[in-house]
Formats: C-alpha cells, structure tokens, sequence
C-alpha cells in the first residue's frame, strides 16, 4: 500500500544530502515524486517506490480548516 503523500509535506529521509540537510519537502506526487532539500533548495526527481524505500518517517504539516465556511453534506 502506498505512502499517503501530499504536496507541501516534509520528509526526512534516511540518508543525508550532500549539504548536511535530511529533511526535504515535497513539491509533486505521482508516479514521480519531487522533492526540495529544506537547506540548499536542490531538487530531486525519483519514481515514487525509490521514495517510499529511502523515506525514514513523514511529517506531515497541521492543515487548518477553515471557519465559516460550510460542510458539504
């Protein structure tokens, strides 16, 4: 079963970059995935089973929701 990713989503990854930074956002999901280093910027393509094996843990950002509007029933 796949990863549940979502673009904005940050990732620390198992091994390090070679700036010294572990932790990357994701900037596309799909088959591919498009990662961003949080220190240097530098962006990586990878199909998205290469990801899910290098990925030590996702942590994922608090999405607000926002008030007064409504439901969808």
């Amino acid at each position: 079963m796949p990863l549940p990713l979502t673009v904005g989503d940050q990732a620390q990854m198992k091994k390090k970059h070679p700036c010294g930074g572990d932790v990357f956002t994701l900037e596309r999901v799909g088959a591919d995935v498009r990662v961003s280093c949080d220190i240097c910027g530098a962006q990586i393509w990878m199909p998205r089973r290469e990801f899910e094996k290098k990925v030590r843990k996702l942590l994922t950002k608090q999405r607000e929701e926002p008030e007064n509007v409504p439901k969808e029933k």
